[in-house]
């Protein structure tokens, strides 16, 4: 495949400032200059990874990283032969993305895309927003972005077909799901099929558990910018990619996910298949959700405790066992 991981992710907000406190203060990015009414955000060796930009609310685009300039022109070459439009990323904006070179498209529902190599690194350490241990970033990417769209199935082609996503896992209930992986992330890219279009939301995963707690503290004190609260979902534990998190409003109406523990793969020997027991083991309850369908999920939940549903613990975040993995 040619894509290797979600690299970064720009975001539109028509009061762009009031992104610094939820990404600094909730999150623990570090903001970095920017001019033109526009934010930037680093969450660890690489110079940027949330944009923020002036513009209706809602998902601006999303950067997928390749190799080199070769897999770029290969990708490019692709799109076009399959009569996507595709354009090439000026030296202004390159610049500004932090990047060598890019190119611009969308996917069949209007979905901003880009993909780019060469992304450039920060003179200074990451300094977290607030005491964090740090993300999980490196050769997994960013973390990963998920969309409501029309017509999951309908779109599927476009990113495995096209694109090279490999499809971790799917379910069909509530909705159309599809969780897809472009390195050992469990998933870096997911589609609902949930007849609406629009960013659901965008995870990124802590290297401690404690981080995620206290970021959990956190957003259930803070009210300010988000009418209904800033937390959206309780703590819970998925079933899929064994993430622990919470969901939180963020100041441009979708959810950000705030994570540890999330499931790696390997894509080489990784089978698809069909899951069944809804998206969490337990938690996550939807705190904004109608009454209706929070039920349905809530009863997903308790019949997988029923059964007696488990997953493992994928990361450690003990110094003293890491060492004893180790040897």
């Amino acid at each position: 495949m040619n894509i290797t991981a979600l690299g970064y992710i720009g975001v539109g907000s028509r009061k762009p400032s009031d992104w610094e406190g939820f990404a600094t203060g909730l999150l623990g990015m570090q903001q970095v200059d920017r001019g033109g009414g526009a934010c930037a955000f680093r969450m660890d060796d690489r110079a940027q990874r949330l944009l923020v930009e002036a513009g209706d609310e809602g998902l601006g685009f999303l950067g997928w990283e390749v190799a080199d300039a070769t897999a770029l022109d290969t990708l490019g070459a692709r799109l076009e032969a399959a009569r996507v439009q595709v354009t090439w990323g000026s030296a202004a904006l390159a610049a500004e993305r932090q990047v060598t070179a890019l190119i611009r498209f969308e996917d069949p529902e209007g979905n901003r895309l880009e993909a780019f190599h060469g992304a450039q690194l920060a003179h200074d350490p990451f300094v977290p927003g607030r005491p964090i241990s740090g993300f999980r970033t490196g050769a997994l990417g960013m973390g990963h972005a998920v969309l409501q769209v029309r017509d999951a199935a309908a779109l599927l082609p476009y990113y495995t077909d096209l694109l090279g996503f490999q499809v971790s896992d799917h379910a069909q209930a509530p909705f159309p799901l599809y969780f897809l992986h472009v390195n050992g992330r469990h998933h870096s890219f997911a589609i609902a099929g949930t007849g609406k279009q629009g960013f659901h939301h965008f995870m990124v995963e802590l290297g401690m558990l404690d981080d995620v707690g206290q970021g959990y503290d956190l957003a259930q004190l803070a009210t300010e910018g988000a009418p209904e609260g800033r937390l959206a979902f309780t703590l819970g534990r998925h079933t899929n990619d064994h993430m622990t998190s919470f969901y939180a409003h963020s100041p441009s109406g979708f959810f950000v996910e705030y994570g540890w523990g999330g499931r790696v793969i390997d894509p080489e020997t990784w089978r698809s298949h069909e899951t069944f027991d809804g998206p969490s083991l337990w938690g996550h309850e939807r705190l904004s959700m109608p009454e209706g369908p929070r039920t349905a999920l809530r009863n997903l939940r308790l019949q997988a405790a029923a059964r007696g549903v488990r997953a493992p613990i994928q990361g450690l975040d003990c110094p003293w066992l890491e060492s004893v993995a180790r040897g």
